[in-house]
């Protein structure tokens, strides 16, 4: 059976994921996982030693006190992150998933991803974390490493959940594209969503066949779908269309190139889940 692992923090998407989340198990019949992971930071660790040239008396007070407030701080916040989690797991039952399971976790957000997706068929995750009021503009600080490092498709959601009728696939003939028409023909997802399949460029023969084969893979697997070439550069083209015809949900390829070529040309990835104000299903 699909399993459905929905990654939380305190953000106000965290609401948002569960609405996805309970979407995606609805339309999969799927189990949902919900995982928050506590930073090392937020754990109980070894004290630091802050006496410097306090005598001895002095120091060992400071180091108890130090003791008691760093095991104060990793209480406090094991129970934010179970109050979270018990949140989550309401706000899936009331949306109709009818299992739900909740997992809090130490350490690491990679480790415990990598862990926990193994058993997974879509990843969800907010499309910003616990500073989005605060940095609208920027992407949550995890978001591109948690793509970057997953197998797993990622459903990467907008801050409020719309009902999700027409569909977007980003093609541009490469195998990210490729595997996420596979991927999407193989599954229920998007049964009865209308799919649009574009691709951004210079209309040839070549582009339409492409892009005209990958819609046919998905009308034979049962799908509503139709192909369209269009030219311009792919952020503005995509968005362009989104705006213009409705699209609730884009579906693409996720970080073809390395981070060193992101950091030297940019990342039509990143910048398209920046712009776009519907959620993506990412495919790397």
């Amino acid at each position: 059976m699909a399993k459905i692992t929905a990654l939380i923090d305190a953000s106000v998407y965290a609401a948002s994921v569960c609405d996805h989340a309970a979407w995606a198990a609805e339309r999969l019949a799927a189990p949902v996982e919900v995982l928050h992971v506590l930073g090392r930071r937020t754990a109980a660790s070894a004290p630091v030693d802050y006496s410097g040239s306090l005598g001895a008396d002095g120091r060992d007070a400071l180091l108890e006190e130090l003791v008691a407030f760093d095991r104060a701080h990793a209480q406090l916040a094991q129970k934010r992150g179970r109050l979270i989690l018990e949140q989550a797991k309401r706000r899936l039952t009331d949306a109709g998933a009818t299992e739900v399971t909740t997992r809090l976790r130490h350490g690491d957000l990679l480790e415990a991803v990598a862990e926990y997706e193994a058993g997974a068929d879509l990843l969800v995750i907010g499309k910003r974390g616990e500073a989005a009021d605060f940095a609208s503009l920027h992407l949550g600080s995890n978001l591109e490493r948690v793509v970057r490092s997953s197998t797993r498709p990622i459903l990467v959601t907008s801050r409020a959940f719309q009902p999700i009728r027409k569909a977007l696939i980003a093609f541009d003939d490469g195998a990210s594209a490729r595997k996420a028409v596979d991927a999407v023909a193989a599954t229920p997802l998007l049964h009865g969503v209308e799919i649009v399949v574009l691709r951004a460029g210079t209309p040839t023969p070549e582009t339409t066949a492409s892009v005209e084969a990958a819609a046919r893979r998905l009308r034979d697997a049962g799908l509503e779908a139709t192909a369209s070439v269009q030219p311009g550069q792919a952020d503005s083209v995509i968005a362009g269309v989104v705006e213009a015809e409705g699209i609730g949900l884009v579906v693409m390829g996720a970080y073809g190139h390395s981070r060193l070529r992101t950091l030297v040309i940019g990342s039509t990835t990143t910048e398209m889940i920046r712009s776009c104000k519907v959620p993506l299903l990412l495919f790397r």
